[in-house]
């Protein structure tokens, strides 16, 4: 087929669930034989590193963009069908409903986006300090603002964090952004 007719879309996916789900299309892609027609299929993800309570650092792979993948198609009906009826998927990014036809990227974005995908795949690891579930951090934001609480748990993809918080006395689960607490 020409590489002219083929284009980036997006592909919105259950998140969590992004490599299930990229794995599976090349599964679909390989037993229908429309590899050709569909050659990339991209995650573009990033390796971190944080370090754990007892101070030993470990390195992780994360999604760039949760929730997306990328897939360079040449776009017709029966690809088109076939890449929504993937368990997982949601649809196309521009799309409202699934029946609306697929909005390809531009160029520029393209271009944007690999060179984005090179750059994370030479440079070194990025840091991140996270919480650690157990710790007592403060809310700084939202309508728990000031209040003081204990992790419970973390969702580092999700970038939330479960935490108990003490209401009229009560202990009560709250899920917040990271960016809405701060370490004490």
């Amino acid at each position: 087929m020409a590489e002219a007719d083929r284009k980036w879309y997006v592909i919105k996916a259950v998140t969590g669930t992004e490599k299930k789900v990229k794995n599976n299309i090349e599964i679909e892609l390989e037993i229908t034989g429309k590899t050709d027609m569909v050659p990339r299929v991209l995650i573009p993800t990033e390796k971190v590193y944080h370090t754990t309570k007892s101070g030993k650092k470990v390195y992780t792979e994360r999604n760039y963009f949760p929730s997306y993948i990328f897939v360079e198609a040449e776009m017709t009906g029966e690809i088109r069908a076939l890449l929504l009826n993937v368990p997982g998927v949601l649809g196309f990014v521009g799309c409202k409903r699934k029946t609306d036809p697929p909005v390809a990227l531009r160029p520029v974005e393209v271009s944007r986006l690999l060179g984005k995908v090179d750059e994370l795949m030479s440079e070194d690891s990025a840091y991140i300090q996270p919480f650690v579930e157990g710790e007592e951090i403060k809310v700084i934001d939202g309508p728990f603002n000031t209040f003081n609480g204990i992790i419970e748990s973390i969702d580092t993809e999700r970038k939330k964090l479960k935490i108990m918080v003490k209401i009229f006395g009560r202990k009560t689960p709250v899920e917040l952004n990271f960016m809405q607490v701060e370490k004490i």
